[in-house]
Formats: structure tokens, sequence, C-alpha cells
């Protein structure tokens, strides 16, 4: 990671531009081409130095429903359901934890009345409990870190 891509890292954390052309835009503010910004953003996100490139919504604020789900998981069978879970469209931010609850994930739905349902098909197919933990108060903490 040279220079240019620590540049694009944390220019990019504090938003990105929403206009006719943003990568034009983020690009002309760093001092490189748009081209040259879609390639290196690319480049990152296939190194892993990146693991994700894109819009964060909120469900709520869209009508949808949002909730943290935990399950417990044998570690000769976490391989497993760890794809089964992410194979629903609906499961981001599946995470292992060194923990008795040891698979977390962030649930959203279209609706949140949605919610209980996937959560049956998810213990349906894998065979385990998902305990759901939907939030009760709702806090924001900015968190950009420099590279």
């Amino acid at each position: 990671m040279d220079s240019v891509d620590r540049a694009i890292i944390n220019r990019l954390q504090g938003g990105f531009p929403v206009s006719d052309h943003p990568y034009r835009e983020a690009a002309d503010h760093l001092g490189i081409s748009e081209a040259e910004l879609i390639q290196r953003l690319e480049q990152m996100l296939e190194k892993r130095q990146l693991s994700r490139f894109g819009p964060l919504y909120n469900a709520e604020r869209l009508g949808g429903g949002l909730s943290l789900c935990a399950m417990s998981i044998p570690e000769e069978d976490f391989e497993r359901v760890a794809e089964q879970v992410n194979a629903f469209s609906e499961v981001a931010h599946n995470y292992a934890r060194d923990h008795r609850l040891n698979m977390w994930f962030v649930l959203a739905t279209e609706t949140p009345a949605r919610i209980e349902s996937v959560l049956a098909e998810i213990e349906d197919v894998t065979g385990y409990q998902v305990y759901n933990m939907p939030k009760k108060e709702e806090f924001f903490v900015g968190l950009k870190f420099e590279v």
C-alpha cells in the first residue's frame, strides 16, 4: 500500500461524494484521475486490503428491520454453518468470536416483521438456535482509522 492508497482510504472514510460523477469528484480531491481511483480501489479489494467498498444503508429508516444475532456453533461445524448463514441475502457482517456465542451477524430485512421468519429459516437450515438481540437504543460513534 503506497501513499496514494493511504490517502484514498483516509479521505473516503469521511464520506463519498453524492453527485453525477462521484468517483471523478473524489479523484479530483485526491489529485488523481477517476480511472486511477477506480483501479486502486479494485486492487485494494482484490488484495483484501479493503474488505468492502460501498454504501451503508440504514435499513430501519428505509422501513426495514435490523438486528444483531448470535449463535453457538461447535468448532467442527463452524465453517459449514457460516456458509449456510452467509447464503441468506439478509445477513451481513458475520464474525467469529471467542465466546460461547461464537458466531455473530447483523440481519437486515425489508420489513421488521421479516426478521423472525428469516431467523426461523436460518435455524431450520443450520439446525442451531439463533439468539436475536434487537437494539433498544441507538448511539452513533464515528470511527475513522488513519492509515
